[in-house]
């Protein structure tokens, strides 16, 4: 199996199940037909942007981003700094606006850009305003809602997220 393919099998097993160690990861692929040594798992998890995450039971299992593409640390850092620095979000069409302090919409933006959002096209950061661009109207309501969950809790949010609070 080429590379590409058993990374994007990999993220759909990480998407779907629970995993709390690489031996669990390997046996899942295993059983796939897949074999890959813990080396080449961990190589392959770090290129995921895979990492450990607390489950609401409490215990620790591996998660990389889906709805927030860059996933890992990159949608950890994006929630905090929304958190932070984030005064107001309003979308209109395809686009997505975000006011923040002075000095501070190209900060988050960079933020924005790294944590690779699905259906973001890019974005345009003024001094204390951010534009985001999508592809669609619906990926602006999306993402402005992963958005704003994400400056609530103060952690990377998920679709699947915004579906079970109802939004």
């Amino acid at each position: 199996m080429k590379r590409s393919a058993r990374l994007a099998l990999m993220r759909g097993l990480l998407e779907e199940g629970e995993f709390t160690s690489q031996h669990e990861l390997i046996a899942a692929l295993a059983e796939r037909d897949v074999e890959v040594s813990q080396s080449t798992l961990s190589k392959d998890l770090l290129t995921l942007g895979a990492v450990k995450r607390r489950t609401p039971e409490g215990s620790l299992v591996y998660a990389v981003g889906d709805e927030t593409e860059g996933g890992g640390v990159a949608a950890e850092k994006l929630a905090r700094r929304c958190v932070e620095l984030l005064q107001s979000i309003q979308h209109a069409a395809n686009q997505i606006v975000i006011k923040t302090p002075p000095g501070a919409a190209q900060f988050l933006g960079a933020h924005v850009d790294r944590a690779r959002l699905p259906g973001v096209m890019g974005t345009v950061a003024g001094d204390d305003t951010l534009l985001l661009v999508t592809t669609d109207p619906e990926s602006a309501v999306r993402t402005a809602g992963i958005i704003a969950h994400m400056t609530r809790t103060g952690k990377p949010t998920r679709l699947r997220d915004l579906e079970k609070e109802g939004q």
